[in-house]
């Protein structure tokens, strides 16, 4: 039996939206080449966060994973925003 699935078009604003709030993530904690970041947004029902939260992930080499949320669309995401997070949520 085949399975089919279908790919959804890769959203340009969507894909450097994630790419921006990632370096901002790397910078402020001064990630090295063999650390990782990821960025998610995932859907929100909490009327605070706009409809969509943002989900920053952690990896550091030898270390277990961390997760941030912002709580706002990583397209509204800033520097500040996530350097904040990041300090809350890293410590």
């Amino acid at each position: 039996m085949a399975l089919f699935f279908r790919s959804r078009a890769e959203d340009p604003a969507r894909a450097d939206a994630s790419r921006r709030v990632a370096a901002y993530a790397r910078e402020a904690l001064g990630l090295g080449e063999d650390d990782a970041v990821t960025v998610s947004e995932i859907a929100c029902g909490d009327p605070a966060c706009g409809g969509a939260e943002t989900v920053i992930l952690i990896m550091r080499a030898g270390a277990k994973t961390e997760a941030v949320k912002l709580m706002m669309p990583m397209a509204q995401a800033t520097a500040e925003d996530v350097a904040a997070a990041l300090a809350k949520g890293t410590a």
